[in-house]
């Protein structure tokens, strides 16, 4: 039998063996801050154009009226701090609005409503803060007042009780007024400086920049958004005939003073009282 032939084939050339791929990148991501701002930005151009509306429509929504939206608020809380602490916070809050509630009406204002909104305070609507900067800072001014009147009456019960619970809430009630009186619009503060140095409002604003970039956090950065637009908005209509704007800043010097010893004796008790109801906590407490 004939073997069969075998065919002659030339030698292969040596394949380059491909070098293992590293891992793959992973696909850019956007920063904390980017994710944040990108629907607070949204979210201030909705409250912008339709905020107020919202609040003239407010006592006639059955849905958002105090006592609805100030549940909302509990419930909220309550997922953070428990329904008893949630509960003292949210009654320290509707304190503070009322505040500003009872001298808007002594004002000759009447408000729209109070709303809640949760991990944001409340607000009360109204159509006006009255018909002078020395007015808007007696409205502004007045939250803090009762609101801090309200926190210190928890002191009593706590030293009659040994309970830190009340300790904890007044300082808390404390600090809530304290920042309320940041030197920004639209905050308490702000309101006060409209009375005594509209300039001041961008060493606020530039000093809340500063916080929210050291601690950013979404209130903060929503609240740096707000007193920008606020800040430009009224800086530069404050000198235009519109609605007395002429005549809205002007305010007698022993009225600017009143207004800024509130304001001054307010920061001190404040700082005091946090100081008198702070609570050491320690691992074991956590």
């Amino acid at each position: 039998m004939d073997r069969p032939q075998q065919q002659w084939l030339p030698p292969l050339a040596p394949q380059p063996v491909p070098e293992p791929a590293g891992p793959a990148s992973p696909p850019p991501q956007r920063s904390g801050l980017k994710r944040i701002s990108g629907p607070l930005v949204v979210g201030l151009i909705a409250v912008l154009k339709w905020g107020k509306a919202a609040l003239l429509l407010l006592p006639k929504a059955k849905v958002l009226t105090t006592s609805g939206s100030m549940l909302v608020s509990v419930a909220a809380y309550a997922l953070i701090w428990g329904w008893k602490f949630a509960v003292g916070f949210v009654a320290l809050l509707f304190i503070h609005e009322l505040g500003h509630y009872i001298q808007l009406r002594r004002e000759g204002v009447k408000p729209s409503g109070m709303l809640f909104i949760p991990f944001l305070g409340a607000v009360v609507g109204t159509r006006s803060l009255g018909g002078s900067a020395l007015a808007e800072a007696r409205v502004g001014l007045a939250g803090p007042v009762l609101g801090s009147l309200a926190a210190a009456a928890l002191l009593p019960i706590a030293a009659a009780t040994g309970d830190d619970f009340w300790r904890a809430l007044a300082f808390t009630g404390f600090f809530l007024n304290l920042f309320n009186l940041a030197p920004v619009v639209p905050l308490d503060g702000g309101r006060a400086m409209a009375a005594m140095a509209p300039s001041v409002w961008f060493a606020g604003f530039g000093a809340m920049v500063l916080l929210a970039f050291l601690w950013p956090n979404p209130i903060l950065i929503l609240i740096v958004l707000l007193a920008a637009f606020e800040t430009y908005r009224r800086w530069k209509d404050r000198k235009k005939p519109l609605e007395g704007n002429a005549e809205y800043y002007k305010v007698a010097p022993r009225h600017r003073f009143a207004v800024a010893a509130v304001y001054v004796g307010l920061i001190a008790l404040l700082a005091l009282g946090m100081d008198v109801s702070f609570v050491e906590r320690t691992l074991a407490d956590a």
